[in-house]
């Protein structure tokens, strides 16, 4: 991993940044499953609800944010929500390091979901000792796409 890696709570400052990096992210990486809402309503969640909470993390290389990631809770179990990083930026360390930065931050059980059709996504969350607990038809997710849930306990 590169030592010029930061990882660090966002700011207000960066909800514009960090919401192109989501909407890039989702659009390139995982286009099989649709992005349910705008551009706008994407920046607008971001600014107005996802970093007020206090909950983000976004991670800079040379001075530029190149990922992010929101942490919640839910039923006495820590979620990783949102983890998304620039796709000119995959396998430099980045997905790691807000990894290991999210959880150092939460409890276990720690869940996540992703999509089953996105293979790079499993195979990075199971090599860091998350376990498929629970597969679905998506039909629970805004996008309508077969789902599964990952734990680290």
């Amino acid at each position: 991993m590169s030592k010029s890696i930061e990882v660090r709570t966002a700011k207000s400052g960066d909800a514009n940044d960090t919401a192109a990096i989501y909407l890039e992210s989702r659009k390139e990486l995982v286009a099989f499953a649709p992005v349910v809402h705008s551009d706008e309503e994407v920046h607008s969640w971001i600014k107005e609800q996802l970093i007020p909470s206090g909950g983000v993390l976004v991670a800079e290389l040379k001075g530029k944010l190149v990922g992010m990631c929101s942490l919640s809770e839910a039923e006495e179990v820590d979620w990783i929500d949102n983890l998304y990083l620039k796709p000119s930026e995959v396998r430099k360390g980045i997905g790691t390091a807000l990894l290991r930065e999210a959880l150092a931050r939460v409890g276990r059980p720690c869940r996540l979901y992703t999509f089953q059709e996105n293979r790079a996504a499993r195979q990075f969350y199971e090599k860091q000792g998350f376990e498929a607990i629970e597969f679905s038809d998506g039909s629970a997710n805004e996008e309508n796409v077969p789902d599964v849930l990952y734990e680290l306990v």
